[in-house]
């Protein structure tokens, strides 16, 4: 009786483990993903896609306590039709503008704050910048918002 003691709290560990493991993990995302593929309009067969770089990098003062606590830097690039690029060109300073006062307002509403990478987020922030570049250059110009890089420095 005293060898299966040991043998017994071990099987009960691994059972209460296995068992706060299955209630404890957490909840798949993929109705939230396959909603943001859904709002992805079909590309003509005829576009040629391209990627423009936007040259310089956004930053984002992130603001607590009516104090900058840290900074948020960003570089984006877009998916454009190749034909319209001499277009994007032209409208980049309406562009740039119209993206850092998107980014603000996602900074304001703590959009940066927490985990502020998990794919919901920067889900969100690309669709509202899309929205915002749309807006400017025109849907059938720009296709999609890449985030390229991200870095927040500070607290």
């Amino acid at each position: 009786m005293r060898k299966l003691i040991p043998v017994i709290l071990i099987l009960l560990g691994i059972g209460g483990g296995l068992g706060a493991g299955l209630v404890l993990r957490p909840v798949p995302e993929a109705e939230e993903v396959t909603g943001l593929a859904a709002h992805t309009p079909a590309l003509p067969a005829n576009m040629d896609i391209g990627v423009f770089e936007i040259p310089n990098q956004f930053m984002v003062p992130l603001i607590v306590e009516d104090r900058i606590a840290s900074v948020l830097i960003l570089t984006l690039a877009l998916e454009i039709d190749e034909a319209q690029r001499a277009t994007v060109s032209t409208d980049l300073p309406r562009l740039r503008d119209a993206m850092l006062q998107v980014m603000f307002d996602h900074a304001n509403s703590g959009g940066f704050s927490g985990a502020f990478t998990a794919n919901t987020t920067l889900a969100a922030l690309r669709r509202a910048l899309l929205e915002a570049g749309q807006k400017i250059s025109g849907q059938d110009v720009i296709v999609k918002v890449l985030i390229t890089d991200i870095l927040r420095s500070g607290a």
